[in-house]
């Protein structure tokens, strides 16, 4: 994965760091123990996971109840669950074992899409408890269903009139409720299950879980960063024994501009070789499958209305030149080609006031953007990060109802990013997708949805090797930490995924199979728990 060395069978290792790499016969002057346990194993560089949340070690506390099946931190499998009865029969089950009679139910997960479009009423989660509150979050992370208890304790159940509380066929609320401004009255009522106070075991489920896809750098890409938070992170990097780099982003919507300046700065002197802070996420529109997606002209392939903007359009410019200023990068969530767009236009403006010339502004999810939008990105210096995952868990529902044939076709457009020269990674938005690297590799190359689906794979489509160098070095650009992670040569930190199968070789629609042991984190084994 070193293009000057792009493969080996021998690597050096002295204090954390790659001291060289190649053949015995070039190693041998090099003193040491030699190591043999992984002679039977491929050793890539640890995977870079540039788009995920430390929620993938918060949920697990929680019922899954998606429709596809997961990997939990333990390594055991849990089994989705495919229609509404199964869902209110699993939530029965959890909510039998819960102790406090005032504790909220919580769970995640949850799929219209791929239940045939049937939504989840309030009505039905009555049928759970009409006594305890009940939170279901869609897989997307920005729609929640919820009992009628809750609706009436927050005062939305007559109050279709704000935007996001979702009308039933009784003219009362049917439980979804959309987008910021109608969960936030939610949590500030019941609190927020995904944020605030995380507790050790999280960030160690967060770790598990990575460990257990060859993940050795993650990021927690929106955050608020409280003091509790912060601590955790310390306290969990100055371990040894943690087998994690961690990356958090500061949530631009939980500060001020100047606020968030000046705590970046303070966050950045704590910085140390597994804790690194200094980004700043942006979230500008929802999801495509959630119809919260801001789209261009025609919009919604099935007439459904424009999405939401999380970020007002005439604020976007103010925050986005504060932060550029700063000399802070920016990860901006865009699903949506308007939102797209509008984040160019943004940085543009910032990058004319004040020129910088690295500044590695990322683009995530970025889903819609066209080839004139990546060649914008390039002018700009802009990077990309592309939800993969997205073409095989919602490629079907984009084909037929999102976006139509067309657009679907060009979802994700890794090929076009690559032709045109955007630097480019794909990730998995966990817990929204699974974390698994060689599994989101697999959707890049395969471009397969989970009905079958071709969709763009003769243009848009990457090689294997591109694939892996997305979640690898690609990703870690991204990050602006290249120099330290993302491929196997010298000078570099001893992280590597350690697998049982070389993914170069297997055949490609073969590679999100290939098993992983587990990984090395500066020099340090790390295997896999396993169920």
């Amino acid at each position: 994965m070193n293009p000057s060395r792009p493969a080996a069978t021998h690597v050096a290792v002295r204090e954390g760091r790659i001291v060289a790499v190649g053949s015995a016969e070039e190693l041998g002057s090099i003193s040491g123990t030699r190591d043999d346990r992984f002679h039977d194993k491929v050793l890539l560089p640890g995977f870079v996971e540039g788009h995920s949340h430390i929620m993938e070690g918060v949920v697990w506390s929680q019922p899954y109840v998606g429709s596809g099946n997961r990997r939990s931190p333990e390594g055991r499998l849990v089994p989705g669950v495919r229609d509404i009865d199964a869902i209110i029969a699993r939530l029965r089950e959890a909510e039998a074992r819960m102790t406090d009679p005032n504790a909220t139910l919580f769970a995640w997960g949850f799929d219209p899409l791929h239940i045939g479009g049937r939504m989840l009423t309030r009505q039905q989660l009555d049928q759970v408890s009409t006594t305890r509150p009940i939170m279901v979050i869609h897989a997307s992370f920005h729609i929640i269903n919820v009992n009628t208890l809750v609706l009436e304790r927050t005062e939305l159940l007559r109050a279709t009139d704000i935007s996001g509380v979702v009308a039933g066929r009784d003219g009362l609320a049917s439980g979804e409720l959309q987008g910021i401004a109608a969960r936030l009255k939610v949590f500030r009522v019941f609190g927020n299950p995904l944020s605030g106070n995380i507790t050790p075991a999280d960030v160690n489920r967060y770790a598990a879980s990575a460990c257990v896809q060859g993940v050795t750098t993650i990021t927690d890409l929106h955050n608020d960063l409280s003091e509790q938070t912060v601590e955790l992170y310390r306290a969990a990097t100055s371990r040894d024994d943690f087998g994690l780099r961690l990356v958090p982003a500061l949530s631009s919507g939980s500060h001020a501009p100047d606020q968030g300046i000046a705590k970046i700065a303070a966050l950045r002197q704590g910085n140390n070789d597994k804790l690194h802070y200094g980004v700043v996420k942006l979230v500008v529109d929802g999801s495509i499958q959630g119809f919260t997606a801001r789209l261009r002209w025609p919009g919604y392939h099935n007439g459904a209305p424009n999405g939401l903007w999380y970020i007002a359009p005439e604020e976007l410019p103010r925050l986005v030149d504060a932060y550029h200023r700063a000399g802070i990068q920016l990860h901006i969530h865009t699903n949506g080609d308007e939102a797209t767009a509008l984040a160019l236009d943004a940085v543009e403006a910032a990058q004319t006031a004040t020129p910088r010339p690295d500044h590695r502004h990322t683009l995530q999810h970025c889903q819609m953007a066209d080839a004139a939008l990546f060649r914008r990105m390039k002018a700009l210096g802009v990077c990309v990060n592309l939800f993969a995952n997205h073409l095989y868990y919602w490629g079907d529902s984009h084909y037929e109802l999102t976006l139509g044939p067309e657009r679907a076709s060009r979802l994700d457009a890794t090929g076009t990013a690559h032709r045109i020269g955007v630097p480019y990674a794909i990730h998995s938005d966990a817990p929204v997708t699974p974390l698994a690297p060689l599994f989101t590799a697999w959707c890049a190359v395969n471009r397969t949805s989970s009905g079958g689906r071709e969709l763009g794979r003769g243009t848009e489509a990457l090689s294997v090797e591109q694939a892996l160098a997305a979640v690898t070095i690609g990703a870690a650009y991204t990050l602006k930490l290249d120099h330290l992670v993302g491929s196997i040569e010298t000078g570099k930190l001893a992280d590597f995924a350690i697998l049982d199968d070389n993914p170069l070789t297997v055949n490609p629609e073969r590679l999100k199979d290939v098993p992983v042991w587990g990984t090395v984190v500066g020099g340090r084994v790390h295997q896999a728990p396993r169920a």
